[in-house]
């Protein structure tokens, strides 16, 4: 894991968006702290995420032609692959590893840009909103977790929490406020983790990933399957993400 700070960093602010940074009671977050066993490993779905929940749901980040998304089921169909709960991008075009990271010229009228890499992107955040908000008892009072190493932002004045290879920064705020961000700057990152008061569910992605992973009741992750914005299939916690 790189933490390195960057060269040039704003300070970071109280109110990142309409989420407030917490510099007391990280408390909220023990939960997500205590590691023992059964708890999630790094690089597993409950490692992402948290464990306990009854289950889980791995959610693609679209690629995107001409701006506009572009499911992975579409780009496997035109390039003759196949999608399981566990492909990995590269495996859905047919290239190495190596060449997620290296722009390439898709196929034509299919696909021009990779699937964004870190947490949720805000098109997959908005479509996962009324879902979420459907399974919890506190949507007007959640809690927050983003990476103290992204982007210009310097967040050390601010405590933070420790999961599974990183340090998050408490937030606090509304479900329907995580997308703020974009508004104070539109290449601001969302929170890696989200979590409402109730623990009714749990969303977690990650700096190094194409996918954001949800952890909840049964009905909840149903519903996510089912929901026409999102390319979503079903994992277990100890699965590998990708």
């Amino acid at each position: 894991m790189n933490d390195f700070g960057l060269i040039c960093q704003d300070t970071a602010p109280e109110w990142y968006g309409r989420l407030r940074a917490r510099s007391d009671d990280l408390s909220p977050a023990d939960w997500l702290t205590v590691r023992g066993p059964g708890q999630g490993a790094f690089g597993t779905v409950a490692g992402v995420a948290a464990p306990g929940f009854a289950a889980y749901a791995r959610v693609l980040h679209p690629a995107a032609l001409d701006e506009r998304p572009v499911r992975w089921s579409a780009v496997a169909a035109a390039r003759g692959t196949r999608i399981t709960p566990g492909v990995r991008w590269h495996e859905v075009i047919g290239k190495d590893r190596e060449y997620v990271d290296r722009s390439g010229p898709g196929v034509p009228g299919v696909w021009d840009e990779h699937p964004a890499e870190g947490p949720t992107p805000p098109g997959v955040a908005r479509a996962l909103l009324p879902v979420l908000a459907r399974h919890t008892r506190t949507p007007e009072r959640c809690w927050f977790g983003l990476w103290h190493g992204y982007g210009r932002w310097d967040w050390d004045r601010f405590p933070t929490f420790g999961t599974p290879g990183r340090e998050e920064v408490l937030l606090a705020g509304r479900l329907a406020d995580v997308v703020s961000p974009v508004a104070m700057d539109e290449f601001s990152e969302l929170p890696d983790l989200w979590w409402p008061r109730d623990r009714a569910w749990i969303v977690g992605g990650d700096v190094d990933l194409v996918s954001t992973y949800v952890g909840g009741s049964a009905e909840l992750i149903a519903g996510l399957l089912a929901a026409p914005g999102l390319e979503a299939h079903p994992v277990a916690p100890g699965d590998l993400v990708g």
